[in-house]
């Protein structure tokens, strides 16, 4: 390694928390970059200046850049703002655009449909960082949405980023930005790119594909679910350029963490008592005002069971409906907050009509609601058919409720059975169904108890996967030296 005392690192992500959050990107976006910089590393990042950001008092942002040209093609050139705020010891910077960011006004807006508005936003992120002379030596690209800054950076942006060192991070394989060849006119960039060795994948420009084709080291969230993007069975179609950069050493896994200072049952001012290790009589409060707040009654001897989640049947929302008669008769109580799938959501409200003194479903994404969640249940259910890392489990165990999960991903990094929660290994009803039975067996029991310390006493923080980042920008930055030197291409795969 070139054990170097200090980068420049640029964290490039579509949300980030508590700006802007859809999912476990945005929390990955805010807890990992304060880490490392917590590091000694000047780890700086990028969103874009959404309406919601722009609109909320709380973010007193000044702006650098009061309106620069950014044009992604020859034939569009859009009017862009570059606004800046120190948050909490951090560096944020924000391109603005009415065209394309005026229209997420929530949560509920933020990703708008279609590929262009990332082929602007990557093209104004670079063209920023050259007008403010801000030029770093590891651009750190997450998600589909970002998937072009590796390729622009090799193939168009210039030599002030011929030494750029780029990682790409995947947060979820399944979703992977696909459109027609017209995208590669987006960016102007030349037809000869399209091809199975670059950004083609089955007849389409694919975003997720290019950064991982193009950057110098590519990771996951997860150990695990890096290993499971090999096969054919996660590797939604591209197991042979995830099989192709693991022989190559340029396929990682490292677990998210969670940012201690937010995620904190001590601390949280967003919980009804606060608790610890020491003082879990406490939680004991978190867990009556939930059952009021859901207008649930209190039944004896029944764990209270959370489940914050997309509605989607990646999370295993079928399984839950097929099996929730038989978990309702052992009995127990469930509690589920998520948007997502009508189809699902109406087995969901048919569920809720059905066992009303058992079963709530808020079709909201409510943050507040969801700390009660965490803080008030005895146990968390994730049932995925796939979860590349989850956060899910590990703030369920920060705050001393046990998650029930299949062995998927970074489930199975993290949850071990007994230990500090319950397991079961196949998408099958009568494996959950017993996952939730030993847990219901020794519910109230010293021997809960006992998991429950092991659980909040887990070292989920992001300290330790943060040093694993900062090797992972070294590797970068040698790879991309070579690459440099020799006046190469980007590495393909065949």
């Amino acid at each position: 390694m070139l054990g170097l005392e200090s980068m420049k690192v640029l964290f490039v992500s579509a949300e980030v928390a508590p700006f802007a959050k859809v999912g476990g990107l945005a929390d990955v976006a805010a807890g990992l970059p304060k880490s490392i910089r917590g590091q000694g590393h000047d780890c700086r990042v990028i969103l874009p200046f959404y309406q919601m950001i722009a609109d909320n008092p709380r973010w007193q942002t000044r702006v650098i850049l009061e309106e620069f040209p950014v044009s992604p093609n020859p034939l569009q050139t859009y009017k862009a703002s570059l606004h800046q705020l120190e948050f909490e010891g951090m560096t944020y910077y924000f391109i603005g655009c009415d065209e394309w960011f005026s229209h997420s006004v929530d949560s509920g807006s933020l990703y708008q449909p279609g590929g262009e508005i990332h082929a602007f936003f990557v093209s104004a992120v670079l063209r920023a960082m050259e007008l403010i002379k801000w030029i770093p030596d590891v651009v750190h690209a997450n998600d589909w949405h970002t998937g072009f800054l590796p390729v622009i950076i090799k193939e168009k942006a210039g030599p002030l980023w011929d030494r750029v060192a780029s990682v790409f991070t995947i947060h979820n394989m399944a979703y992977q930005g696909e459109f027609g060849i017209e995208a590669l006119d987006w960016m102007d960039l030349p037809y000869d790119l399209y091809n199975y060795e670059q950004v083609e994948a089955w007849g389409r420009v694919n975003f997720l594909k290019s950064g991982m084709a193009f950057a110098d080291i590519v990771n996951t969230v997860s150990p695990n679910y890096a290993d499971e993007i090999q096969t054919h069975e996660y590797g939604c179609s591209l197991e042979g350029l995830t099989q192709y950069l693991a022989a190559n050493d340029r396929l990682f896994g490292v677990l998210n963490g969670l940012d201690y200072q937010t995620w904190d049952p001590k601390t949280d001012r967003g919980i009804v008592a606060n608790y610890s290790q020491s003082s879990l009589d406490c939680k004991e409060a978190c867990r009556s005002s939930l059952l009021e707040e859901l207008g649930m009654p209190e039944i004896e001897g029944a764990p209270l069971i959370g489940m914050i989640s997309r509605i989607s049947s990646q999370k295993g929302y079928d399984l839950l409906l097929s099996a929730a008669p038989e978990l309702f008769e052992m009995p127990v109580q469930i509690v589920v907050q998520g948007l997502g799938d009508p189809g699902i959501i109406d087995g969901l409200e048919t569920l809720q009509r059905t066992y009303p003194k058992q079963f709530r479903f808020l079709n909201a994404f409510d943050e507040e609601l969801a700390q009660h969640i965490y803080s008030g249940c005895d146990a968390f259910l994730m049932p995925s058919a796939f979860e590349p890392c989850g956060l899910g489990q590990l703030i369920a165990m920060r705050y001393g409720t046990l998650p029930i999960v299949r062995q998927t991903g970074g489930l199975k990094d993290t949850v071990s059975e007994g230990v500090n929660g319950f397991t079961f290994e196949h998408r099958a009803r009568r494996e959950l169904v017993d996952a939730v039975a030993r847990a219901k067996a020794i519910y109230r029991t010293p021997a809960w108890q006992v998991m429950v310390q092991r659980a909040m006493k887990s070292d989920s923080g992001w300290d330790s996967s943060a040093k694993r980042y900062v090797e992972l920008y070294e590797k970068a930055i040698l790879n991309r030296a070579g690459v440099a030197m020799q006046k190469e291409t980007p590495v393909r795969f065949a």
